[in-house]
């Protein structure tokens, strides 16, 4: 509990950033290339996978709090959390491999396959994913100094994200040259090798300084009930989930607009990087822009500009490379800040738990937030499969007209409602930054007046 608001050397920034450009390797080639994969080289329909992204999912997200359970409980010389940035990399590694490996089987066996492989590539990401999460609730008590570490941490995932939106259908190529499917295998194999070095560096970097009061009970049915009287948290896991199905769709959709709409896929790679690169500059802002505007209030500002931005995409003509690729970046820079602050705010949410009920559950705080982003995957995964094959979505032909407007649907107003919705809920969250003072004066009076008492004891 010693120095927990103690600047953080850039060492440990770094290192735990490290965590989120290796997650990435996976998660940003999810976001953007395995449906159009599924449909396109793996040849499943786009109905099927649809509904594979939401049972899937929904089998992963309940296992999240499961997950947080399990990390909380974990007690070992290195922390809590730490230890699973090197158990989850061989797991992790595999599934990648095997979730990009098409085998010989029949529509069925494929099908079939398909569901195990990513199931057990999303069990394997949430294996290592929601531990590492928790870490930024025990790296510092500082609010700010969390928001800075988080857009350290986002700074890293997009600009990983970046390298894997440009550099994947190069690497395809690459390895597999006629052979698609070669090539999908072998650049998973080379990210998971990368992913494995990175990991490694984030377990050495970081330290864990928090931890639960030591008589602190830990049935998980608390853990749960504690959630639901946590209003800051109920708020941001719907939050959540909307913007992640905002995202989703911007980010899945935009392979099918290029391939399909723009007829242009030779750009699908320098516009995803165009795009993941403004979202870091967006999260590298973030500390700045939080100096002088409220969490809450900020996050409202740039989800009005992202819904505008997206509705004003629609009406851009598919000649218009240049005003595509402005209003993208214009997207991203007003996004990036969104994952910083969201994540500060989680673990701010850990803080009032604490606060509230003399509780501490950080990883099953942060778990059932991984919960409600893996729900809107799900459902706009889903939502996704659905309207492309209602509108007769056939893989590799030209799209009839109702086929072209739903993929652009997708990529513009459909995301802009979602981000419109989204403003709303955040008007709801009710820990602003002088709430947050509060509780933080309250907290330390509390450990110091805990300490005299033992100090005292033990006289």
């Amino acid at each position: 509990m010693n120095n927990e608001n103690n600047t953080l050397k850039l060492k440990e920034k770094i290192g735990y950033a490290c965590g989120d450009v290796a997650s990435n390797f996976y998660w940003r080639v999810f976001d953007v290339f395995l449906f159009i994969f599924y449909t396109d080289v793996f040849g499943l329909s786009a109905a099927a996978v649809g509904t594979m992204m939401l049972v899937t999912r929904l089998i992963d997200a309940i296992s999240d709090p499961f997950m947080g359970a399990l990390a909380d409980r974990t007690n070992t010389k290195f922390g809590k959390f730490r230890p699973y940035l090197l158990w989850g990399i061989i797991p992790l590694v595999a599934a990648g491999v095997l979730t990009f490996t098409v085998p010989d089987f029949d529509d069925s066996g494929k099908l079939i396959w398909a569901y195990a492989t990513y199931i057990f590539m999303m069990l394997a990401y949430t294996f290592i994913n929601v531990p590492y999460g928790a870490l930024l609730g025990v790296i510092t008590g500082d609010s700010q100094q969390r928001t800075t570490l988080t857009s350290f941490r986002f700074i890293g995932a997009f600009t990983g994200g970046s390298l894997v939106a440009y550099f994947t259908p190069e690497l395809v190529s690459f390895f597999g040259g006629d052979n698609e499917v070669r090539g999908w295998q072998m650049t998973m194999a080379l990210y998971g090798g990368i992913a494995a070095i990175l990991f490694v560096v984030s377990f050495l970097s970081t330290k864990e300084r928090l931890s639960p009061p030591k008589n602190q009970q830990t049935p998980v049915k608390q853990d749960l009930k504690d959630l639901t009287q946590n209003k800051p948290w109920i708020v941001l896991f719907v939050l959540a989930l909307i913007i992640m199905m905002t995202i989703t769709l911007r980010g899945s959709s935009g392979t099918f607009y290029f391939k399909y709409y723009v007829e242009r896929a030779d750009l699908i790679g320098s516009f995803s990087m165009a795009y993941m690169l403004s979202l870091a500059l967006g999260a590298a802002l973030t500390p700045l822009l939080t100096k002088y505007i409220d969490k809450r209030q900020l996050l409202i500002i740039l989800m009005i500009i992202v819904s505008i931005l997206s509705l004003g995409f629609y009406f851009v003509p598919k000649e218009n490379i240049t005003a595509m690729y402005c209003l993208q970046v214009a997207i991203g820079l007003a996004l990036g800040p969104k994952s910083p602050l969201v994540y500060s705010m989680y673990a701010d949410t850990v803080d009032y738990s604490l606060w509230k009920t003399g509780r501490r559950a950080t990883a099953m705080i942060f778990s059932a937030a991984a919960f409600a982003q893996k729900l809107g995957g799900a459902l706009a995964g889903a939502m996704m499969g659905w309207v492309l094959a209602s509108l007769g979505y056939v893989a590799n032909q030209v799209q009839n007209g109702a086929s072209e407007h739903g993929i652009v649907l997708l990529m513009t107003l459909i995301p802009a409602i979602f981000a419109f919705i989204s403003v709303g809920v955040i008007f709801l969250y009710p820990l602003t930054d002088n709430k947050l003072i509060e509780i933080q004066h309250s907290l330390k009076k509390s450990i110091s007046t805990d300490q005299e008492r033992l100090e005292s004891e033990n006289v």
